[in-house]
């Protein structure tokens, strides 16, 4: 578990897990970005003495103006490509969290505010910042909303950089990683706890019932890239997706959202090998379904 320093760029201001920081007091770029401070720590730990975080409330969801950094349309750290969801309504992932401390705590992050790692926040690479999202332990079904304020993870694998107080509440912070679903949240889905979330979200996560008027053949295989409540969202995933990859999509409508689909493939090691090409080129890394 490392994370890295922020990287200001001439576009945009971005999180405490790029590359090394300049010197401390730079002054802010023709952008008016913030500077970043120089980490004391060369390693990432957790505070010298433990904080019970079992009464700290969760975040509520509420309606936020966008943060004045980090949410530039894309943006690349270490030769990839990463692209910033116009809006977070219908986001649903699943894979690895991890988490981070006390090198960071301080420390501003990608939305220009300071990281505390006694408060439940997170960094994630595409959703807009702020998001609200209720992060669901797949391990031991322990659930907890953050509030997205920061970009990162950038390894391989991973889908959410924890603060160091989430992730002992979700159980998650002696492994240093953990199998996690990550569901955006609005104000009005906030207090549904994963398992009983709403249909328009749930949706997401489940495998869509087939569309009788054009099922494909139970044989082949697809991937979801994405699933949106708005049509135009999905199309600029779609569009993303010719314009990066070459890849032609399609979008389904099926029980309130609008899914961005890849496929079909004739046998799952075709689709997990463009499943890894996605999520190669910065995108998130698609869902495997079946119709």
């Amino acid at each position: 578990m490392k994370r890295l320093a922020t990287l200001v760029s001439a576009s945009a201001f971005l999180g405490a897990c790029v590359t090394s920081p300049p010197p401390s007091g730079t002054q802010p770029d023709a952008s008016g970005a913030p500077g970043s401070d120089r980490y004391s720590l060369q390693q990432d730990t957790a505070p010298d003495q433990h904080r019970d975080v079992s009464g700290l409330p969760e975040p509520v969801p509420k309606q936020e103006p966008r943060s004045r950094y980090g949410n530039m349309e894309s943006y690349s750290v270490w030769g990839k490509t990463y692209h910033v969801l116009p809006d977070a309504k219908g986001y649903v992932a699943e894979g690895n969290a991890s988490w981070y401390g006390k090198k960071f705590h301080g420390h501003r992050t990608s939305s220009g505010e300071a990281f505390d790692m006694y408060q439940f926040t997170a960094a994630h690479r595409s959703l807009p910042l702020p998001t609200y999202v209720r992060v669901t332990n797949l391990d031991n079904g322990k659930s907890l909303v953050v509030r997205v304020n920061d970009r990162g993870p950038f390894h391989e694998g991973r889908i959410i950089d924890l603060s160091w107080a989430a992730a002992v509440r979700l159980g998650i912070d002696q492994a240093g990683t953990g199998r996690v679903r990550v569901e955006a949240l609005t104000p009005n889905n906030n207090s549904t706890p994963s398992g009983n979330v709403p249909t328009a979200v749930r949706a997401a996560v489940d495998s869509p019932p087939p569309n009788t008027a054009s099922a494909p053949a139970t044989n082949w295989l697809y991937l979801q890239a994405g699933a949106f409540q708005d049509r135009t969202s999905a199309e600029r995933l779609r569009q993303s997706l010719r314009e990066q990859l070459g890849l032609e999509a399609e979008i389904r409508e099926q029980q309130t959202l609008y899914r961005v689909w890849l496929g079909p493939y004739q046998d799952d090691l075709s689709r997990q090998q463009m499943r890894q090409q996605v999520a190669d080129a910065g995108f998130d890394r698609p869902m495997p379904v079946t119709p």
